[in-house]
């Protein structure tokens, strides 16, 4: 049986391995199918096994239809009924780069396991007659370059796709997919490139534990797959912090931007509730909204070291608070490493390889946000992320921070107030700022800013309640 037929709804039957639905796609289709009928059948063999037209299907059912007009063919085998379905897929739906890099896989696999090689020239169907007369269709597959040009991409952009496909770790896809990078080609080539080394390694050794197994040796076998696993897994971690980073680094982009549009209203300060008679003394202190803590005075000091979480997940410094300090002899805040998990200290080109040297908390790597370079400090070892990071403002490097080693409701340390960025990505992300500074000018400046975003007052902290917090 072939060529157009109407056929039963509850017939047409389609597998797991299909890419996701498209709802807003489904809902044009109704719309278009409701005015004016179904202008393209769907595509089914013989055994009613859907080849293409998922989302027509899809929008047919939730009209009520019983019955869907289908181009029924017949093919060689179950191969090339998928090899069909994968071009359709390929030429005729907009597919993110991850979804189109695993399709043309498969097609690839599928190739090789038929033995066919796709070659410039090859007619799109190859048609024979079967036995009882219906014609058989075997499509001789396209090349990449044939398939990319249809699809409008070019073949060097498929490429890309395919090494996405390839070099990513599955259980990294799965975290990729329906995240705001899932379409940023650039970013998931970084992605597939972070832990390269550790993937080819693992390769070697997947190869060498195959030759032990066919050889018989399974203590070398053994040896080979714990080696290939452990490279596996170095792999995943890497990968998976290059997509945190990626995150980070797209959610601050997008923070800065929210907040330049942001029209922000004048607002009449009341100078009774936060001003300099009223915020006089040294070791003073200010909750904000039931939530952070301000305090003035030597952030080096047991007054406000004693007010910390000791749990707290990040701790952010700025360099010297004053342009003149000695900031070597100033510096003497290596105790943020015993009251946070991570520690990132901003530092100028000329100063952070002295810095790094003379502080007493464990170094692990540096990072360059834009022009200022980041120093990462903490007892535990951390993942560096190994993809560039394109940050040109201190605020948007205060979010990509926050956004890499925090969660929502975190606690966070800042031992200078600077010009509240700290302060401010806090409020706006959901997370705990402890935060202080012995430069009254610079702290009235911090919170009149958290002021004018939230519209709320800042409320201080009786003598005796100082371990409020």
């Amino acid at each position: 049986m072939s060529g157009i037929s109407k056929v039963s709804i509850e017939k047409i039957k389609y597998g797991n391995n299909r890419r996701p639905i498209n709802d807003e796609k489904v809902e044009q289709l109704k719309k278009s199918i409701e005015l004016n009928g179904l202008l393209n059948p769907i595509t089914v063999d013989d055994d009613f096994n859907l080849i293409a037209g998922l989302h027509r299907l899809t929008a047919c059912k939730l009209l009520g239809f019983k019955q869907i007009e289908c181009n029924i063919v017949t093919y060689d085998s179950d191969e090339n009924a998928r090899l069909a379905e994968i071009d359709e897929n390929l030429i005729r739906n907009e597919l993110e780069p991850l979804e189109r890099g695993k399709l043309v896989l498969e097609r690839e696999k599928i190739l090789v396991k038929l033995g066919i090689r796709a070659k410039a020239g090859d007619n799109q169907y190859t048609l024979r007659t079967s036995e009882n007369g219906g014609e058989i269709i075997s499509p001789p597959p396209k090349t990449t370059q044939e398939l990319a040009k249809q699809a409008g991409y070019s073949e060097r952009s498929w490429q890309h796709d395919k090494q996405i496909a390839r070099d990513i770790a599955p259980k990294i896809q799965k975290i990729i997919q329906k995240t705001p990078i899932a379409d940023k080609k650039t970013t998931l080539l970084n992605i597939a490139r972070a832990g390269r080394k550790e993937r080819i390694l693992a390769e070697k050794a997947l190869k060498a534990y195959e030759m032990a197994k066919s050889k018989g040796n399974k203590e070398e076998a053994e040896r080979e797959a714990k080696i290939a696993a452990k490279l596996r897994a170095q792999q995943e971690e890497l990968q998976l912090q290059a997509f945190h980073s990626a995150i980070a680094q797209l959610e601050a982009k997008s923070g800065i931007k929210k907040e330049q549009q942001r029209v922000k209203q004048p607002k009449i300060l009341n100078s009774l509730v936060f001003n300099q008679e009223s915020l006089s003394k040294i070791g003073d202190k200010w909750t904000l909204g039931n939530r952070h803590l301000v305090y003035y005075g030597d952030t080096a000091q047991q007054d406000f070291i004693q007010l910390l979480p000791s749990n707290a997940a990040l701790a952010i410094s700025y360099a010297a608070p004053t342009a003149n300090a000695d900031f070597y002899g100033a510096w003497n805040h290596d105790y943020l490493v015993d009251e946070a998990k991570v520690v990132a200290v901003l530092r100028s080109e000329n100063n952070i390889y002295q810095f790094c040297s003379n502080t007493r908390m464990t170094f692990q790597y540096e990072l360059l946000l834009g022009k200022i370079y980041v120093g990462i400090f903490s007892r535990e070892a951390i993942v560096k992320p190994d993809m560039p990071v394109n940050l040109d403002n201190v605020e948007g490097i205060i979010q990509y921070l926050i956004n890499m080693f925090t969660v929502q409701n975190n606690y966070v340390i800042a031992p200078f107030m600077g010009n509240g960025e700290i302060l401010m990505t806090c409020e706006k992300m959901r997370r705990v700022c402890f935060i202080g500074d012995e430069n009254l000018d610079v702290i009235r400046n911090g919170v009149s800013r958290w002021r004018r975003w939230t519209d709320k007052q800042p409320e201080k902290i009786a003598r005796s309640n100082y371990l409020y917090f």
